[in-house]
């Protein structure tokens, strides 16, 4: 039996829906509407497409984005200037600086970039003081995608509590939030990444298990005990038509869009997974819908807490 698909594109629509009457409520209150700053510097595809679907998203609901882009050949002082600005500007509660930046700008430029962020407005959850409060649980701003994870099993009705959680991933962005928010709801939690020792054996122990390395494929059914719920965090576009077999049948209307495409967004977890799991995400349509309605319901958030100060 194919497992129960986890639909994210439908619960990020819910979520979208939650945030229009609190955007009313806000704009009725404070005479505008939550206000979001993206930065983007250089001309990654990648963030492009990102940058463009977080803009419509936010337009959609009724939240005022505002996109400022920063040449690839600027230097990140730029990027703390344009920060500091949005940082102290009264009409915007969240900003966001696109990732990765251009890599002149050197190699600690990510870094220097979050600590300029107000924790007030850190949107992404990223800087030392919203990590801080979510290790104390002490609520906050938190990283969209494990957000958008936990939103996805609650609302599909998956047990967290006394379940066994493994996350294969370490990331600051991903890993390591995931661990702590599935943590904090009483799962108990184990953490692997390139090092463990027989990770198979490992992951075949979760109840749930999300993998987020950013390896198409990489979690087969060897990975997954049977009934398992499988969370993929995984987002990799790829060119290669030999690994498009590999993962897609000849009959999968997936290697029908790599042909019509010569390109195709693909998980960490194979698509065979689905014979042995209870329940798992797509890729597309799962997780990470739901990355850019965290972000807004973030922003949303940001705004109410400022305006009851």
């Amino acid at each position: 039996m194919a497992a129960r698909l986890l639909d994210g594109t439908l619960v990020a629509a819910a979520i979208r829906d939650e945030c229009r009457p609190r955007i009313a409520a806000f704009a009725a209150a404070a005479g505008r509407p939550p206000g979001l700053g993206i930065v983007l510097a250089g001309h990654d595809p990648a963030s492009e497409i990102y940058v463009r679907n977080k803009v419509k998203k936010a337009a959609e609901v009724g939240l005022y984005a505002e996109l400022i882009r920063i040449g690839a050949d600027r230097p990140v002082q730029d990027v703390l200037e344009v920060v500091a600005r949005l940082n102290s500007r009264a009409d915007i509660d969240g900003v966001l600086v696109q990732s990765p930046l251009p890599a002149g700008m050197g190699e600690d430029a990510e870094m220097r970039v979050i600590d300029a962020i107000d924790p007030a407005k850190d949107v992404d959850g990223f800087t030392t003081v919203n990590v801080g409060r979510l290790v104390q649980n002490r609520g906050g701003l938190s990283a969209c995608t494990p957000t958008g994870v936990i939103e996805i099993l609650e609302r599909a009705g998956v047990p967290i509590k006394g379940a066994h959680a493994v996350v294969i991933g370490r990331s600051d962005i991903v890993g390591k939030p995931m661990a702590l928010m599935l943590l904090h709801r009483h799962a108990t939690v184990t953490i692997c990444h390139s090092k463990t020792v027989d990770l198979p054996g490992v992951a075949r122990t979760a109840d749930i298990l999300v993998a987020a390395i950013g390896r198409p494929g990489f979690v087969t059914p060897d990975f997954v005990r049977p009934g398992a719920v499988v969370v993929d965090v995984g987002t990799t576009q790829v060119t290669d038509a030999a690994l498009v077999e590999q993962l897609f049948d000849a009959q999968s209307p997936r290697r029908a869009a790599f042909a019509r495409n010569g390109s195709l967004v693909v998980g960490d977890v194979h698509p065979s997974v689905a014979q042995v799991a209870g329940a798992m995400t797509p890729v597309p349509g799962g997780v990470g819908p739901l990355t850019i309605a965290l972000l807004l319901a973030n922003t949303i958030r940001a705004a109410e807490t400022r305006l009851a100060r």
